[in-house]
């Protein structure tokens, strides 16, 4: 198991931008890091995936939007968000796996996951 922080949320208005980012206690031999999110009363969707070899996923809604990437020196994992919109409102969470053969963006490949930072987007 990897611990997983993440920090960085907040409350910005409509058309902003926030970066969340995560510290995990190792990156070394994860095969995915993404991040996730959940809003009230709807299930958890995945957002954008890294690989190892820093290939990219993104969800269609946020794709042009949001940026993932990662310090594999500071374990740290990022998710810049501009122009954010009042649908993007969720608990994010930051997830890391080892698993092979299944895309970034599946809960599928995660077996530790962040306790999640809250992002507000009000107009």
């Amino acid at each position: 198991q990897v611990q997983l922080v993440e920090s960085g949320g907040g409350s910005v208005q409509t058309g902003g931008s926030l970066r969340l980012s995560c510290t995990a206690s190792t990156m070394t031999y994860l095969h995915c890091m993404g991040w996730f999110r959940q809003a009230p009363g709807k299930e958890r969707e995945g957002v954008a995936g890294i690989d190892r070899r820093s290939a990219t996923i993104y969800a269609g809604s946020v794709k042009g939007r949001f940026t993932i990437s990662k310090d594999n020196a500071k374990n740290t994992l990022y998710l810049q968000m501009n122009g954010l919109k009042q649908e993007d409102t969720a608990m994010y969470y930051c997830a890391a796996g080892d698993r092979y053969g299944i895309t970034c963006l599946e809960d599928d490949a995660y077996s530790s996951w962040g306790q999640g930072t809250q992002v507000t987007v009000s107009s």
